[in-house]
């Protein structure tokens, strides 16, 4: 049977090989073919830019926006509406045309940069021909999508710091070149292996860019106990990453009986103390993203989501949905606003009103907001537990979690762990274990959690800040570990990150990711010692040794 699509840029595609006839994810191949023609149109646009700023000529924040959005508006799991994706497509075609009329020399431009429509059927034709598998050979595939997926999670980031007001023109003019050099025929492995390199750069740049936002707008996160339990009021639910989002949440739905709890990755937003000032700003309700079938059934209220991880929601509860921002579902309610526009979440309030409080799932509290500037607070006593030895390692588990029973892994690798390690942690992978009774050591817990997996960045700063106070040449030197889970493309960018700031020996499973071929995994390997992960005791042998 011909394959109807591919797409193999998650941690769950189809065998580790790709996606062909449907995603894991719930994407139809109609609306995968789409994303690949938006890239594609998107990287078309990017090499006008790209011309443009080497002709001395400024390009507007708009279209600086246009090509961040379009990007994350195809990372997994983000959206799944086919008119939203069309949309897309003409803006970004009629934004290009106009560029085009300025650029002086178009004699170089690439098919992607001057390619149009006529028909639905053209369209389709096209969405159908331009996917990952038009590079033919493997390695130079590989590491296209390997800078693509790093890319797309560079604009997520991009994305939240731009919507706090937040910007920097290097930042998206490198996104920008980097997209148009995917299109480069004349360029070699060794070119592209170098462009891989330069993104983690620059993803390092980014994750800075957007941890300056999100402080300096709602204050530096602090250690917060977060409650697990529900209330007696109706309430909604929001999840995601955009922490703006929730502000305007926060502010409308203040003295209206309407409570509000967080849901996955959008926990850590009870670190910052700009929301602690809302008294309905109640607690978080439920797990990791994969969960949100029976988490947002038994919730009764609406549920808003502000970027990805959503899941083709159930009839059930799917009038419930509102999606707003990158997200998008065919039949959700969709809340508009751009960058600088205040959100009218109205119609969430009154259906709220209308609905029971949330079915209680689990009671009790957990205990986050280390995120770099706490953490280094708590540098004197850290280090002192090194020092004495009550502190031998420090294990850093961030990433993503995913629906796949091999994640249980990460589960029973957390309970094994010896008594005098603590996890680091960043990202939806905490919740395979930070629920566990792991304790603490000399009042510092087992598991410190810095946020969102935007906020690895802070745990990069805190090996820095380690390596420092250690007085160690090499940051690979400290004792501290890296066993990473991965799911999809803003993973893609912190590892790329760590590799640009020379963190080696990171572990990455449940599996390799299906993009990279056998020689770009053995340049990863062989370079900075990636590996997989294997069984529970073997990886505590590698990383801890024999008992």
């Amino acid at each position: 049977m011909e394959p109807k699509m591919f797409c193999f840029q998650c941690q769950e595609t189809a065998g580790n090989k790709g996606c062909m006839f449907g995603g894991v994810c719930g994407k139809k191949p109609q609306t995968a073919n789409l994303q690949d023609l938006l890239i594609y149109v998107t990287k078309g646009l990017s090499e006008i830019t790209t011309c443009l700023r080497a002709e001395g000529k400024a390009i507007p924040a708009a279209v600086d926006s246009l090509i961040t959005t379009n990007l994350f508006m195809t990372i997994t799991n983000a959206n799944f509406d086919d008119d939203r994706f069309i949309d897309r497509i003409n803006e970004t075609l009629s934004s290009r045309d106009e560029l085009l009329e300025q650029l002086h020399d178009t004699t170089e431009l690439s098919a992607a940069a001057v390619w149009q429509y006529r028909t639905a059927e053209e369209r389709t034709l096209k969405a159908a021909a331009v996917g990952v598998l038009t590079t033919e050979d493997e390695d130079l595939r590989s590491l296209r999508e390997l800078t693509l997926y790093g890319l797309k999670g560079m604009a997520a980031y991009n994305k939240h710091a731009n919507v706090l007001g937040y910007a920097d023109t290097a930042i998206d003019a490198f996104l920008q070149q980097a997209l148009a050099k995917t299109l480069d025929d004349s360029l070699t492995a060794e070119d592209l292996t170098d462009l891989v390199l330069e993104t983690g750069s620059f993803g390092v740049k980014v994750m800075a860019l957007l941890d300056t936002a999100n402080t300096s707008t709602y204050g530096n996160p602090e250690i917060t106990k977060i409650e697990l339990g529900v209330r007696s009021n109706p309430a909604i639910l929001i999840s995601g990453h955009d922490l703006r989002d929730l502000e305007m949440l926060l502010e409308q739905t203040a003295n209206t009986g309407v409570d509000v709890y967080t849901h996955s990755e959008m926990l850590p937003a009870h670190y910052y103390p700009a929301f602690k000032k809302y008294p309905h700003f109640a607690g978080n309700y439920g797990n990791a993203w994969w969960k949100q079938k029976e988490e947002f059934e038994a919730f009764n209220g609406p549920i808003l989501l502000t970027t990805n991880c959503l899941v083709p929601p159930k009839d059930s509860y799917k009038d419930r949905v509102y999606t707003t921002g990158s997200a998008g579902f065919s039949g959700c309610k969709h809340i508009a606003g751009e960058i600088g526009e205040k959100k009218d979440f109205s119609a969430l309030i009154e259906h709220a009103k209308k609905c029971p409080p949330p079915t209680q799932l689990e009671s009790g509290e957990l205990v986050g907001g280390f995120a770099h500037h706490q953490v280094l607070a708590l540098a004197d006593k850290i280090v002192d537990a090194v020092k004495s030895g009550s502190i031998k390692k420090f294990v850093v588990m961030a990433g993503c979690d995913g629906r796949s029973p091999s994640r249980n892994y990460y589960t029973d690798f957390a309970k094994a762990l010896p008594q005098d390690t603590v996890i680091l942690t960043a990202g939806c992978a905490k919740y395979k274990y930070n629920k566990l009774p792991l304790g603490d050591i000399g009042g510092i817990p087992r598991v410190l959690d810095a946020g969102q997996c935007n906020d690895s960045y802070s745990l990069a700063l805190i090996a820095l800040k380690l390596q420092e106070v250690f007085g160690l040449a090499d940051i690979n030197q400290l004792p501290i570990v890296y066993n990473i889970a991965w799911y999809e493309q803003k993973a893609v960018i912190v590892l790329l990150a760590l590799l640009a700031l020379g963190v080696k020996n990171i572990h990455l499973g449940p599996t390799l990711p299906a993009f990279l071929s056998p020689n770009v995994a053995k340049v990863l390997v062989e370079n900075f010692g990636i590996a997989g992960i294997s069984d529970i005791d073997s990886d505590l042998e590698i990383f801890f040794g024999k008992n």
